[in-house]
């Protein structure tokens, strides 16, 4: 209950008895942070003798990381319908996210085309005809002559094709019912046309699987509304592709932006369209951002007047109030990458994390009322740069967990620079100053501890002890 049906003038008797300073530390929230990649388009680089297993637990220690992501093909996940058989990077990855307490976002591709072997399953291959996009690349300023893609002969499937509809289908139930709801797991981005699973398959716009335009929307309308289905307790994520292979991508985040799934964006200086979602979503959408960083070394600092691009790249996910954002070296994954340009520039990546996402305190406490109708006013605000991805239950808990008394706020509140009060009243006889205040986010019926973004003491579960300030 908040305080738009809880008018002021039925506070008597209100007293501030509590205010809390914001903290300057990163907290590890469900639904934001900084994200570090296991898997973008291709596998980490392996240093000297290192196994995979050492070179992923290296990525997943990079200390300003509170998130993980993998990127692999249905290939590395399937071999044979009916089960599952994840390759080893994905196992190790997941195994060691528990270990460290960091929760893992992940994407299946349908299509890499940075890689040689093929994307798909062989029952997929056998079963279903591939369309013929063409043979190399357009170089671009960022893609080195030698690598895969400019070599390649690109194929996507036939997407419409019976079997690949029958057999994503059990697939994708076989993964939901693994990992739909894991604590582990922080979302999963949604299946997309083309390259990279991003919703195109740019350089080749002309050419396509399918027969007709309609064809090719009902196709990817068929394939979001299925995994839906499938994944009701973790985060669905779409990405933010304009439809220039129109496959009825504005419909896929239309219908995301509906149900109030997630959104991701790939890039941060291109599309117009992109920003304009990401920066006017509903304050209940979270937005990933994902762009490359330098790896720190000269060649890749790109300075303008002084300053790496990088930079640049950091302030303007700060301008679309992002949730999440990408410590990642493209082609060119490893811990040290990471590290080396965080050695020379550590104050841009500490400056995003201390405001990335939401980061909620209770700026105000008032005791209202005379027994035995007394309460609490919490005056709730966002020091973060987004809204909550979700809905946040307030609670008022006794020394033992036990709750005493809660409220709900709208979804998405509050937003940054924005205070909401909530009234929690107070069981007769009980002493305000023996309870602690706990804040959850609830996404998808799922409830998820919130760290309070705020100086003073937190309990293990987040919650923090209320007690008089003496100054006020």
């Amino acid at each position: 209950m908040n305080l738009y049906q809880f008018p002021l003038s039925q506070t008597p008797n209100w007293n501030v008895v509590m205010a809390t300073m914001p903290s300057e530390e990163p907290v590890p929230n469900f639904g934001m942070g900084l994200t570090a990649y296991v898997i973008g388009d291709l596998l980490p680089m392996r240093k000297g003798n290192e196994s995979v297993s050492e070179t992923i637990e290296k990525i997943v220690q990079i200390p300003m990381a509170s998130k993980l992501y993998i990127r692999p093909t249905w290939r590395q996940m399937q071999s044979q319908r009916g089960r599952l058989d994840p390759f080893e990077h994905w196992k190790v990855t997941l195994e060691l996210a528990e270990k460290y307490k960091k929760r893992v976002g992940f994407r299946i591709m349908l299509a890499n085309p940075d890689i040689e072997e093929e994307s798909l399953p062989d029952f997929v291959l056998e079963n279903v005809s591939m369309q013929y996009l063409g043979k190399g690349w357009d170089i671009e300023e960022s893609v080195d002559a030698h690598e895969v893609r400019t070599r390649k002969e690109h194929r996507i499937p036939h997407y419409h094709h019976p079997y690949f509809l029958e057999a994503l289908q059990e697939f994708d139930a076989l993964l939901a019912g693994q990992y739909n709801g894991r604590a582990s797991i922080e979302y999963m981005d949604t299946y997309m046309h083309g390259f990279w699973g991003e919703g195109h398959t740019w350089p080749f716009d002309s050419i396509s699987p399918f027969p007709t335009i309609e064809t090719g929307v009902e196709t990817w309308i068929r394939i979001f509304e299925m995994q839906r289905s499938h994944w009701t307790r973790t985060p669905l994520v779409t990405n933010l592709q304009p439809d220039i292979s129109h496959v009825g991508n504005d419909e896929l985040v239309r219908r995301t932006l509906e149900e109030g799934e997630w959104l991701r964006s790939d890039t941060i200086f291109i599309e117009p369209q992109q920003i304009e979602l990401a920066g006017n979503r509903p304050p209940q959408v979270a937005f990933i951002s994902e762009v490359g960083m330098s790896d720190g070394s000269p060649e890749s600092l790109r300075l303008e007047n002084g300053v790496p691009h990088t930079e640049s790249i950091i302030a303007h996910v700060k301008d679309v109030g992002a949730n999440y954002w990408s410590l990642w070296n493209w082609h060119n994954i490893h811990a040290e990458h990471v590290i080396n340009y965080y050695r020379q520039y550590p104050e841009g990546i500490d400056r995003l994390n201390r405001v990335i996402g939401y980061r909620l305190r209770p700026a105000w406490i008032w005791t209202y009322g005379h027994s035995p109708h007394e309460g609490l006013i919490v005056g709730l605000s966002n020091d973060g740069i987004s809204g909550v991805p979700g809905v946040v239950r307030l609670s008022l808990i006794d020394l033992s967990g036990n709750s005493l008394s809660t409220a709900l706020l709208e979804a998405g509140h509050p937003t940054p620079h924005q205070v909401r009060l909530v009234a929690l009243e107070l069981p007769a006889g009980i002493n305000w100053e023996e309870t602690r205040l706990k804040a959850e986010l609830i996404i998808k019926s799922v409830c998820h501890s919130i760290r309070w973004a705020c100086r003073e003491v937190s309990h293990s579960d987040g919650s923090i002890a209320l007690k008089r300030n003496p100054t006020l």
